[in-house]
């Protein structure tokens, strides 16, 4: 039902958010897929989508009182929320169940210190004699570094975007292509 001189009520305001996800910005600095993964196997389900707003909400470095605002939602209900869910899920992922919880911050310092933020190489800020390889010259890349002296030299990886590829993954890889091309020359 609208309020007078067409302002949508509360809750038309509610329905509208939830379709649409005010924190989507997330995704372009998290791994979120990984993040949802890891989270859905530490706690035995998977993240509602309400969850999973309110954990991009604060990977945004929204507070839960910013977070309801964007969420047409009373602070109260979102810090509960938050206790309930989020900050629950978050502690027991990263075995910190009896670890205090600082403030909103923490989830996102302890959720990049773990390896989920995705780091970015800034554009156009490249040095001298620095490359940059799409992700399907990863081949090419491992068989590069193993000619290279590592005391003159230093290889950075960055991802754009969102992979499928996880960090424990991406060493193995590496690892695997070093043994079969045999130690690295000097």
């Amino acid at each position: 039902m609208k309020q007078l001189h067409g302002q949508p009520s509360k809750r038309e305001l509610f329905m509208a958010t939830k379709r649409k996800n005010p924190f989507q910005q997330a995704e372009q600095m998290w791994d979120l897929k990984r993040l949802y993964t890891d989270l859905a196997a530490a706690n035995g389900k998977e993240l509602t989508f309400m969850e999973k707003v309110h954990l991009q909400g604060l990977l945004c470095g929204c507070s839960p009182d910013e977070m309801a605002t964007k969420l047409v939602k009373t602070p109260d209900s979102v810090r509960s929320d938050l206790c309930r869910t989020v900050y629950s899920y978050t502690k027991r992922l990263l075995g910190k169940e009896n670890q205090e919880l600082d403030n909103w911050s923490s989830i996102a310092r302890w959720l990049e210190q773990a390896g989920y933020k995705v780091q970015l190489c800034p554009s156009g800020q490249q040095q001298e004699g620095e490359v940059t390889l799409p992700v399907e010259n990863l081949d090419a890349l491992v068989k590069i570094s193993n000619n290279i002296n590592p005391q003159n030299f230093r290889i950075e990886i960055y991802f754009r975007g969102v992979t499928n590829v996880s960090r424990e993954t991406l060493k193995k890889m590496i690892f695997d292509s070093e043994e079969e091309e045999g130690p690295a020359r000097n």
